[in-house]
């Protein structure tokens, strides 16, 4: 087959590729990730390039016009490589990384009483053995586990036979002197699995540590944590390889069922998180082999995705995953860079669009304990919520879009440096105030700040009840642009790479669909056990971009419920703070199980109120406005 030089401008040196190869692949073969907010589909064009030099064959121009095809625009993932070409990236179109940072990976503070003893499964054992000799002909295996039973009332060990092999040349290396670390999660009682085992010196030197995981659609975060004592050593966390191939679960799983996808988004997260399994064992100076237990939080499709099991059943009619609890695994087994015995616990779920994110994230919340009937979400591009208290759950998922992350919005972005994260408008002159994520000029705007400048262009009357800009204003700011009406909400003067930032009239629709799809869910829910939403005594809301929500404003749109202020918590990553607790406490993953087990689901593509909730929410703040009288007050 003909073989073809592509040579992206001011990135890299050409790289030869067959013809017939995707733009995308040959970016990424020269070590440049273009975005693919669709998974690859052709349907966001978000990955459009310019070829500046030679031809390509288009596969698919939707999202282009007819003057971006003639300035030589194609989308990466549809076109295919015929000849040798040059192609220039847009600078916004490639995958802004973020490096490990404290800041993004959530605070958690060491159980009440902890004590490792008491609620640890890992432990460790130093044995001293009698050597064997003509009278005592005891073999290897044997000999260590009488001696353990002995001194630690263990009556059965498991191994791996990659420790059996070694076995032998331990005991006599270490003069029968030998440290082991076992974990009896999982197990009978009287009975473990053998984690590792070594000179008896060694292994008391080792510390006793741990991970826990969140594996987000789009971040991923680990922390550190020391098994003597809990205490968190470091945190860590990234951007989630994955997103690449697709913003959003449903891209993804169209991606993993085509071709190598499957191996090739298992690869991504598993690189993901082995880089930072790597960055924070290198904060505590602690080598990653050392890490013996690992418990791992997130959404149903992100753990198939890490066991390489086919997703496509989550997102099709009737929905049912493959598996919700899956069984204890080795590193060795999932691909962790860790000791490779340890024990890795994928937490359980409860279906295609509730998984263990928000199991431990009703842990973390202490939703389970209270007698209050609670509310908790977690937003993003699945809104997910859970509504009851310690006697009864109840739970729901909804698409949301991937417009609370920032995409789907032409000047749309995450919560980057550069991101408007907060705008005030004066509702005399229309002009915006701005806060802007590092202080700089703004790049874009947010998911927070999509809802605060929608809140404020309602409340000051850009935008009346169904989300219209009215064009009538004495305004510059409101203007016709290429799609539709929009707000400029910072001139190419003020912003950082000297174009417009606006919000368009598609944005808002989409932001409208995001908040209705949340809204009409925990609707759903309240009117499936008979509540009334104002009597719900507390509202709980997980997840990162939670965490940085004005509920003013999100009450203002109709996003959450018109509660008095001190009713909201916002909690953060509960995700990783469940793992983490159910790293440390076998009654805290008992009751991980228990919630699993206990929580009621209610699928709302079954169920025909959702569709009118969902209707009836497409308003500012919706077509109900006794729902929301604070609203109604001050804009009546």
């Amino acid at each position: 087959m003909a073989q073809h030089s592509v040579l992206f401008e001011d990135h890299a040196e050409p790289v030869t590729v067959r013809a017939g190869t995707l733009l995308v692949e040959a970016a990424r073969r020269a070590g440049i990730e273009i975005r693919q907010p669709c998974g690859g589909q052709g349907r966001c064009g978000r990955c459009a390039v310019r070829v500046v030099g030679g031809r390509v064959r288009r596969r698919s121009i939707l999202r282009l016009s007819e003057e971006d095809v003639a300035a030589g625009y194609a989308l990466a993932c549809q076109a295919v490589v015929e000849e040798d070409v040059s192609v220039v990236v847009p600078p916004a179109d490639q995958i802004e990384r973020r490096l490990s940072t404290d800041h993004v990976a959530p605070e958690v503070t060491v159980p009440r009483g902890y004590a490792r003893e008491q609620s640890q499964t890992v432990e460790r054992a130093l044995l001293r053995l009698a050597p064997p000799s003509m009278d005592d002909q005891t073999d290897d295996w044997a000999r260590l586990r009488t001696a353990l039973r002995i001194q630690n009332g263990i009556d059965h060990l498991r191994a791996s036979l990659e420790q059996i092999r070694a076995l032998g040349g331990i005991l006599r290396a270490s003069e029968w002197q030998v440290g082991l670390t076992y974990d009896t999660a999982g197990e009978p009682t009287g009975s473990a699995r053998l984690i590792a085992i070594g000179p008896g010196a060694a292994i008391a030197a080792d510390p006793l540590v741990g991970l826990a995981i969140d594996i987000g659609t789009t971040t991923v975060t680990v922390l550190l944590a020391d098994l003597d004592s809990g205490e968190v050593l470091s945190r860590a966390a990234t951007y989630n390889e994955q997103i690449t191939r697709g913003e959003d679960v449903i891209s993804r799983i169209i991606y993993a069922s085509s071709g190598d996808g499957s191996d090739e988004l298992k690869g991504l997260v598993l690189e993901t998180i082995n880089r930072l399994i790597a960055t924070v064992c290198s904060k505590a100076g602690i080598g990653p082999g050392a890490v013996v237990k690992a418990t791992v939080g997130g959404n149903s499709t992100m753990m198939h995705l890490l066991m390489g099991i086919a997703a496509e059943s989550i997102r099709l009619e009737p929905f049912i995953t493959s598996i919700n609890a899956p069984p204890l695994l080795t590193a060795r087994e999932i691909g962790f860079t860790m000791c490779p015995d340890g024990t890795v616990d994928l937490l359980p779920g409860v279906a295609s669009y509730m998984g263990a994110d928000i199991t431990a994230g009703v842990l973390a919340s202490g939703l389970r304990s209270s007698e209050e009937t609670t509310l908790f979400i977690d937003i993003g591009t699945n809104g997910e919520m859970v509504l009851g208290s310690s006697q009864w759950l109840v739970s729901c998922a909804c698409s949301a879009g991937p417009a609370f992350e920032g995409s789907g919005v032409v000047h749309g972005m995450r919560a980057d440096r550069g991101a408007i994260e907060e705008v005030w408008i004066d509702g005399r002159s229309f002009e915006p105030t701005l806060r802007v994520i590092g202080e700089g000029r703004p790049r874009g705007i947010c998911g927070s700040g999509l809802i605060s400048l929608v809140a404020e262009m309602f409340i000051t009357g850009i935008l009346d009840k169904g989300g219209h800009i009215d064009e009538t204003l004495d305004t510059p700011r409101i203007r016709r642009g290429s799609h539709g009406v929009e707000y400029v909400v910072a001139r190419r003067d003020e912003a950082a790479d000297g174009k417009d930032v606006s919000i368009t009239a598609v944005d808002i629709d989409n932001l409208l669909r995001a908040k209705a799809a949340v809204y009409a869910g925990f609707n759903v829910l309240a009117d499936r056990v008979g509540v009334d939403l104002a009597s719900v005594d507390r509202v709980l809301i997980g997840g990162a971009f939670g965490k940085y929500i004005n509920v003013e404003k999100a009450v203002d749109i109709g996003l959450l419920p018109d509660l008095a202020w001190d009713r909201f918590d916002f909690l953060g990553n509960t995700s990783v703070k469940g793992a983490y607790l159910s790293l440390l406490d076998r009654a805290a993953r008992e009751e991980v199980a228990d919630i699993a087990s206990s929580m009621t689901y209610i699928e709302l593509s079954a169920d025909n109120s959702f569709y009118e909730a969902f209707t009836s929410a497409m308003f500012l703040p919706h077509t109900d406005l006794s729902r929301f009288p604070s609203v109604e007050a001050s804009v009546t």
